[in-house]
């Protein structure tokens, strides 16, 4: 079996007498979407700040790309290639759609975005913003004012600002909020693409997005992973479906 790109083993985080992860194990293979769902409450956020650095653990280890970083930064771990999108946009509303992208390619390389003209002349940068624009459909907004954008072409751009990092993997934490039908599809098909360059591992509520995206999922309850498998075994599971899923399954 090919060795996983994320593997988190043990990992333990308590606040008072709650127990928000409890000893959990979680991996990441490559071409994959992992699925990780579960209730309001589930502690699915904590588990997303320890992976992605933001929450030290209590106990247990985040390993990536081969290496432990459980005592990296969030930015240490952005700049080895773990790219996290977040449930609430992070995006610079005022500057343009390819400004945006930009920012993450300046961050890729560890420069400062202090001067944009100066900046914008510098072709590599714009080479791999417009290239990540291109991959999720942006490219010909590129000149648009991110706040002009559908909260959909939104969240497009924020997975174009994680792959200018040249991710080796992607943290995504319900990508599909706010969305309707429409904007879940065309997420759905940028994620389905996106599966083959980095694997991700996908924080969602949205069921149907998930069941048409998981090659595994597993479910998150008061901190401690219940199950884990493939869509049709999670759908079978009998206490994943009376602790989560009910008549969505």
């Amino acid at each position: 079996m090919t060795d996983p790109v994320l593997d988190v083993r043990g990992i333990s985080k308590s606040f008072g007498g709650l127990k928000a992860s409890d000893a959990i194990d979680l991996d990441l293979r490559p071409g994959e979407i992992h699925a990780l769902i579960g209730p309001n409450g589930a502690g699915k956020s904590t588990l997303i700040a320890q992976i992605a650095g933001g929450l030290a653990p209590d106990s247990g280890a985040v390993h990536f790309a081969g290496r432990d970083v459980t005592a990296l930064s969030t930015a240490a771990r952005a700049r080895l290639g773990l790219a996290r999108t977040f449930q609430i946009s992070m995006l610079a509303m005022e500057y343009t759609v390819l400004q945006n992208a930009m920012l993450g390619a300046l961050g890729h390389r560890g420069g400062v975005f202090r001067f944009v003209r100066s900046v914008m002349r510098d072709h590599d940068l714009v080479a791999r913003a417009e290239a990540a624009l291109e991959q999720v459909g942006l490219q010909d907004f590129r000149a648009f004012r991110t706040a002009e954008l559908s909260h959909g072409q939104r969240r497009q751009l924020e997975v174009a600002v994680a792959l200018t990092l040249d991710p080796k993997a992607f943290v995504m934490d319900e990508p599909m909020a706010g969305l309707g039908a429409e904007g879940s599809q065309q997420l759905v098909g940028v994620l389905d693409r996106l599966r083959q360059q980095a694997p991700i591992l996908l924080v969602e509520h949205d069921m149907d997005a998930v069941f048409a995206l998981a090659d595994r999922i597993s479910v998150l309850v008061y901190g401690r992973i219940i199950a884990s498998g493939t869509v049709e075994d999670i759908r079978n599971d009998p206490e994943v479906r009376r602790a989560y899923l009910g008549e969505e399954a």
